[in-house]
Parts: structure tokens; C-alpha cells; sequence
């Protein structure tokens, strides 16, 4: 199993109360641990806005700070969990992200959604229309993706949106693209759209809850004649462990001074926990075919989580 982990980025306010001229070393700095760690790959979110509300705290920018991990990391994968689909003319997306796989000797993941959080879109001026029709732009977004980094001069007519003749280059170094991962767990739409395009399939769910999305995702490729073993299954998920405890109680209540987020939204969450129970839960996953997981480490900046679930490297 492959283990990636998110670099701090102000998203979840993890970079609260840490001065503007230090928040960029403060992402480095992780960057840089995660990587002498021996992790996979390190990821940031596609978000303008903090959550769960906004917030005068700083977002960086995904794709920018792509582009710059790209050139202060060496051998670990770059990603994003995941690209909002509406935020880019997918064309154009399209040749940021196989410029990016050059520039970073071939290391990109690129991991696209739909989108769902309305509040940026009505701030920054994008239509929010309705998941259906969300779903149906990312259908034709991931066909222009997979157009663009495969053909010379690359055409599509779609409803939402065209290309004629597009040329892409640099082509991705990564061939025929930069691994495609299609996130989201909508079991009508969302699965199948992996079942049909996608290398990797990524879900925020239990144990369980894994299971079940495999067994739909199975059903999808099934009637898409898709190969299933092609799929990759992976966890997104945020992760705390505790040495004891007394130390996981700690690093909780620490976690929700600092971000002023409800401790609630990290105690149901399968790999908050002891270090025993957390390692468990891990050989579970591992059991039902999850080949990654992309771990959010909230006290990646103050804490030890990052350094003990790198153990399970």
C-alpha cells in the first residue's frame, strides 16, 4: 500500500496564526519532511476559501503551488485531492497539468472532481449548476484530458465544452498521461465515470464503506467492459495518531484550538486513533484492496502523526 500525505496549505486553517512571510516556508518545510519520510507522494486541495466557513486565513492556490513543488521536491509524486472541475476551461487544465509532469521529470497524479463548494463559486463569480450537470462537464473535461495528452492536433464538440485542433505540448512526460484519478463517490454518475476513464478511484469512507463502493464501482465496470483489476481503489482521510490516549486526547484538543474547527469532524473519521488501532485499521483497508491512501495530517505542522504513520511505509 502507498501512503501520500497533504502539505499544509491554509485550507482546513492549519496555517492559522503562523505569520504570512513564514506560511510559504511552513509549506516547504512539510513538503520537505514528507518526502524525507519516504512518503509516496505529497497533495494540496483545490480550494479559494477555508473551511468549514471563510475565513480572512489563507488558501494557496493548487496549481501554483503544483507548478512550485514540482521544483523543491525530487523524487516525490505531486497531486491534488482533488481538481475542481469547474474552476478551469479544462483544455487549458489540461496543458498546465502535462506542463507541470515535464517540469517535475514525470511525477504528477492528476485527480479531478466535479466540484461541490457553492460558496466559492458564488464568490469568485463561477455558475454553480446543478450536480447533474456538473457531472455531465466532467464527463466531457476528462475525454478533452485524455484528447489533448494523446493526439497530435486534438477535436471535441461537446455540450459544455469544444476544442478544434488543439495542440498540446509539452506532451506529459508520463505516457499515455499523468495517472488519471476520477474522486468522488457518487455511486450512479461518479463511479461510472471511473469505471470508464479513470486509473484511480479515491474515497473518504470506513472500512465498509470501501467495500460497498467497491462492489458498485465492480458493477459499473462490468457494464462499461472495463477491466476491474485496471482500477486502483484509494482512501482520503484525515489522520491522528495518538502515542497513548492521553497524547491522542491532546493532539485533538490542540488541533481544535488552533483551527477552531469542532473536534467532531476528526473523531469518527477510521484513522483517528491509538497507534495500535490506527496500524489495524490500515491492514484492514490493505484486506480489501485499498492500494493508496492520502492521508490529511492535521498536526502535520506542530506534531508527530506524519513521522509515526510513516512506520507503515
Amino acid at each position: 500500500m502507498k501512503i501520500g500525505a497533504m502539505v499544509p496549505q491554509g485550507w482546513r486553517m492549519d496555517l492559522n496564526g503562523i505569520p504570512p512571510e513564514k506560511q510559504w516556508d511552513t509549506i516547504l518545510k512539510a513538503s520537505k519532511q514528507i518526502e524525507d519520510l519516504n512518503y509516496e507522494s505529497v497533495w494540496v486541495y483545490d480550494h479559494f476559501h477555508t473551511v468549514p466557513s471563510p475565513t480572512q486565513d489563507p488558501t494557496f492556490e493548487c496549481w501554483s503551488l503544483m507548478a512550485a513543488l514540482s521544483q523543491v521536491t525530487e523524487k516525490v509524486r505531486i497531486g491534488q485531492m482533488c481538481t475542481c472541475n469547474s474552476y478551469r476551461n479544462p483544455a487549458y487544465l489540461t496543458k498546465v497539468a502535462s506542463t507541470i509532469d515535464s517540469m517535475s521529470g514525470g511525477r504528477l497524479e492528476f485527480a479531478i472532481g466535479a466540484g461541490w463548494y457553492d460558496q466559492e463559486y458564488k464568490a469568485y463569480g463561477y455558475d454553480y449548476p446543478t450536480a447533474g450537470v456538473r457531472l455531465k462537464m466532467l464527463e466531457e473535461a476528462l475525454q478533452i484530458y485524455i484528447a489533448m495528452n494523446t493526439q497530435d492536433k486534438a477535436s471535441f464538440n461537446g455540450e459544455y465544452y469544444s476544442i478544434n485542433n488543439a495542440i498540446n505540448q509539452p506532451k506529459p512526460l508520463q505516457k499515455p498521461y499523468p495517472p488519471l484519478w476520477v474522486c468522488g463517490g457518487g455511486e450512479k454518475v461518479t463511479l461510472k465515470l471511473l469505471a470508464k476513464y479513470g486509473d484511480y478511484g479515491n474515497w473518504d469512507v470506513d472500512v465498509d464503506g470501501f467495500i460497498s463502493k467497491s462492489k458498485i464501482l465492480k458493477n459499473h465496470c462490468e457494464q462499461q467492459n472495463r477491466d476491474y483489476s485496471e482500477i486502483k481503489k484509494t482512501l482520503h482521510t484525515n489522520v491522528v495518531i495518538g502515542e497513548n490516549e492521553k497524547d491522542l486526547d491532546n493532539k485533538i484538543k490542540k488541533i481544535t484550538e488552533v483551527t477552531g474547527i469542532p473536534k467532531e469532524m476528526y473523531i469518527d473519521k477510521p484513522l483517528i486513533g491509538t497507534v495500535d488501532k490506527v496500524f489495524d485499521t490500515i491492514d484492514e483497508f490493505k484486506s480489501v484492496e485499498c492500494a493508496y491512501i492520502i492521508a490529511y495530517v492535521p498536526d502535520i505542522v506542530w506534531g508527530n502523526s506524519l513521522e509515526i504513520l510513516s512506520e507503515k511505509i
